[in-house]
């Protein structure tokens, strides 16, 4: 229990600013004597798309929203605009034509087996109470209206689907029993494409008020109810998207509603607030960590609405990768960039050890950060060649897929399908610091060992090691379970197209060069936050809801306080701030009326 229970104290030293606030004795007071105002019917705090998605329904309704963000308008989106698009469907029209069979079942068994809800599923003040509520009412959503919903908005999605944490354990284990990860044409800026256009027409429209550069400092309470915000304003910036923007406050400002939802994201750029709440049961915190989000992603609002009264649970589930390579071109500090592995990369610890299972690309991320966490060091190795990168190596996020997120989908199958090495991941070779590129193997282990500053690497070791790994390449009664997870994933025509490559030896000279890749951990999501209930009202440490207060997205764990429970099925990041984003705005609108 210690490792989840991190005090107020801990989440204020995330902001100084919060602290100062705190020691004036201000926060959360309603200011005594001041005259009724109401500046809108609801508060959105966060444009990325949980805040657009909620904006829009709410503007939809008729009701007045301020839209705040303490970015300037070229940040418009958040996190959403920077990612690859994945969403997480269930019995598709793409599943069934590619003659997947999935029900809402086998997903029911394949989430709640992969999130392990522990934690007082049936007790009404349990962390995992709500979640779970959450979960069923998602996963009812993703074999459901979801897909007809955001086709009717214009969202259309690459024909292939893609198997994301596919688990390698048993069938009551974690992991996708069958491809469900539909990545949208036009990526993160796709998804997000409808919802920016209909807040911009309730801007039009006189319902939705954009406010950027505000940075909220404090929820304004009143008898017990959420009646505003105050805070910062910030300097004008012209930063361009994801890169730090200044946080020079230039004056305050206070704003009334009866109502406010909460859609600020998580921690990922926090290091610090990511260390504090990392889990024993991962091994020690990393030391050195890669960033996936821009430097925004700051994790502020979780201690402001708490000292508010709402209940933060399942602080210690967080959601980061074990594929990180650090970007040749930055645009955020440490920016990290993550790869989406096909099973055909052997993985190596920092000393060249084989991982166990689940340690082999898109199995078990979770599974694989904890053999890292568990070996000492804070990164790893992937060892391939040329043949595998060029057909299974895939970036995430939507500036490394141009094809896609210009909608070129004739470009992107052409790319996957002649196996070519994609020009994004051409540039990682050329350029990444991580990358070790040679002919034989040789100089691949003397210039890993030159990567890293430390003879750790033992020739003779490594050789053994793939060559028992190759000589399972021609055992059609293979006991190597690498070996047999890539003839299942050749069994699937989707991968056996544009994700895997052909079976063969690591060694073979016609498959080369030979490649290591430094593999580092990098930040990404929060999956816990704001414990709230299905309508998105934040709860109190009582479970009671604390009126005018919603929350939604990442910092209300996208949903209910933690709706993956410790570990996700991908796919289903966007896809949780898209429907809790819209439980939360049609809730308020609702009320509101």
């Amino acid at each position: 229990m210690s490792d989840r229970n991190i005090s107020r104290r801990d989440l204020l030293a995330a902001s100084g600013a919060i602290g100062a606030i705190a020691a004036s004795g201000t926060l959360g007071q309603a200011v005594a004597g001041a005259a009724p105002r109401v500046d809108a019917d609801v508060i959105v705090i966060g444009h990325g798309l949980a805040g657009l998605v909620a904006t829009s329904e709410l503007a939809a309704a008729g009701r007045k929203v301020l839209l705040l963000d303490q970015e300037p308008e070229a940040s418009l989106g958040g996190q959403a605009f920077w990612s690859l698009g994945g969403l997480f469907f269930v019995n598709s029209q793409e599943q069934r034509t590619a003659g997947i069979k999935d029900s809402l079942e086998l997903a029911r068994a394949d989430w709640f087996n992969t999130a392990g809800f522990d934690r007082g599923v049936n007790d009404p003040l349990g962390e995992d109470h709500w979640a779970a509520k959450w979960a069923e009412a998602y996963l009812n959503f993703a074999a459901g209206e979801k897909r007809d919903w955001l086709y009717g908005l214009g969202v259309r999605w690459v024909p292939i689907v893609g198997w994301a944490e596919r688990g390698g354990q048993l069938a009551d284990g974690p992991g996708n029993s069958v491809p469900r990860f539909h990545m949208t044409l036009g990526t993160g800026p796709g998804v997000m494409e409808p919802f920016e256009k209909k807040t911009r027409e309730g801007v039009r429209d006189g319902k939705v008020t954009f406010k950027f550069r505000h940075q909220v400092d404090g929820l304004i309470t009143s008898n017990g109810a959420v009646t505003g915000v105050r805070g910062s304003l910030l300097e004008p910036s012209s930063a361009a998207r994801g890169t730090p923007s200044s946080r020079t406050k230039v004056g305050d400002f206070e704003l009334y509603a009866p109502m406010v939802i909460v859609t600020s994201g998580g921690i990922g750029a926090n290091h610090d607030l990511v260390r504090r709440n990392w889990p024993a049961r991962l091994g020690p915190a990393p030391q050195r960590l890669v960033t996936g989000v821009p430097a925004h992603v700051d994790g502020r609002m979780l201690a402001i609405t708490e000292l508010a009264g709402g209940r933060l649970v399942n602080r210690d589930r967080m959601w980061h990768y074990t594929e990180g390579m650090i970007n040749h071109t930055p645009i955020w500090p440490d920016h990290g960039i993550r790869v989406l592995a096909a099973p055909s990369s052997l993985w190596l610890d920092a000393r060249g050890k084989r991982f166990p299972n689940p340690g082999i690309p898109s199995l078990d991320t979770l599974g694989t950060l904890e053999l890292i966490g568990k070996s000492g060091y804070d990164y790893s190795w992937f060892v391939l060649n040329k043949k595998i990168i060029d057909k299974e190596f895939v970036l995430s996020g939507s500036e490394q897929n141009p094809e896609i997120t210009a909608k070129n989908l004739i470009a992107y199958l052409a790319m996957r399908l002649l196996n070519s090495t994609p020009p994004p991941v051409k540039a990682f070779m050329d350029k990444g610091v991580d990358f070790v590129i040679k002919n034989n193997l040789p100089d691949l282990v003397a210039g890993m060992n030159a990567l890293t500053g430390q003879n750790l690497i033992n020739l003779d070791d490594l050789r053994r090691q793939i060559t028992v790994r190759d000589q399972q390449t021609d055992n059609p009664f293979t006991k190597d379970v690498q070996v047999m997870g890539i003839r299942n994933s050749l069994a699937y025509s989707g991968d056996s197209l544009a994700r895997t490559a052909s079976l063969h030896k690591l060694l073979d000279p016609g498959s080369g060069p030979l490649i290591a890749i430094r593999m580092n951990i990098l930040t990404r999501k929060t999956l816990g936050g704001l414990q709230t209930d299905l309508q998105g009202r934040v709860l109190n440490a009582n479970g009671q809801p604390i009126r005018g207060l919603y929350a939604a997205g990442e910092v209300a764990g996208f949903g209910g306080g933690g709706v993956h429970g410790y570990r996700a099925l991908e796919g289903t990041f966007l896809g949780g701030c898209l429907f809790s984003g819209r439980a939360a705005g049609r809730a308020a609108a609702a009320e509101s009326a």
